[in-house]
């Protein structure tokens, strides 16, 4: 027989209420999209307009001698889809400021609800975003050409490096949104993301760099992060690189949601 203490029985209460508000914010969060379709459709249109225009603009870099895969679409796909993840989780910290600034989390600190549910119910409804952006551009990558390597399974490692990005960028723009409390942040939020994307091989492989954006994308994480996602479509990718790449998306995962409740810590006092 299962004996419930008086401890058990309030640690139980706020777990419960802790999952209740963390779904509750990600569902309000998932109605937006229906009421002001606006603030989501470009985290969609694009990476589907990304992945298509830069195929086809750079469609010759498969013939650079030893270049994995003969589809361009192949390599600008997954990099498209990392991107929209990443937006996703760029647009729940925007949604946060316009909760700040309108007075609705004043309203949520009034309400017994965890804090900690601030930033796991929008962490949720980022996931939520990244899954429809990563099959809405997979569905259209695959009708212009994009082709697995192998079985469908190497579709799992693309949805878990967006996945990863979404969770990193809801951490880093939760956090922002919690230390500026207005839109000062969102400029940074949104061109962090693109530098430490960009500053990887994102359009070409390391091995046709040279210079100082080559040391860059060696040491840049979101760089094993894309080979992590890339690694279903292309034709070999090291089991180093997979690994790699999962370890930085724990590691910059950690470091931007504790980055994210240390804010939001400031912010209640």
């Amino acid at each position: 027989m299962t004996v419930t203490t008086p401890a058990t029985r309030a640690a139980n209460t706020v777990h419960t209420g802790r999952m209740a508000a963390s779904v509750g914010l990600a569902v309000r969060s998932l109605r937006n999209i229906r009421r002001l379709p606006s603030t989501f459709l470009p985290a969609v249109l694009m990476p589907i307009f990304q992945a298509i225009a830069f195929a086809g603009t750079f469609f010759a870099i498969t013939q650079i001698p030893g270049f994995p895969t003969d589809r361009s679409i192949n390599w600008f796909m997954p990099l498209a889809v990392v991107l929209g993840s990443g937006f996703a989780g760029i647009g729940i910290g925007l949604a946060m400021v316009r909760d700040i600034e309108t007075g609705f989390y004043d309203r949520i600190r009034m309400t017994p609800a965890p804090r900690s549910s601030l930033i796991t119910g929008p962490w949720l409804s980022a996931l939520a975003r990244s899954l429809i952006v990563t099959s809405a551009v997979v569905a259209v990558g695959m009708l212009f050409g994009a082709r697995l390597s192998g079985t469908i399974v190497g579709l799992l490692p693309l949805y878990v490096a967006g996945l990863g990005v979404a969770t990193i960028g809801t951490g880093w723009a939760l956090g922002l949104a919690f230390l500026f409390r207005d839109m000062r942040g969102a400029a940074i939020m949104q061109l962090t993301l693109f530098l430490v994307l960009f500053l990887t091989e994102a359009q070409a492989p390391i091995m046709v760099m040279d210079g100082w954006l080559e040391t860059v994308a060696r040491v840049n994480p979101f760089t094993y992060i894309l080979r992590l996602a890339r690694s279903g479509f292309l034709t070999d990718t090291p089991t180093r690189d997979i690994l790699l790449g999962l370890g930085a998306i724990v590691v910059l995962s950690s470091l931007t949601m504790s980055f994210a409740r240390r804010q939001l810590g400031r912010l209640d006092r």
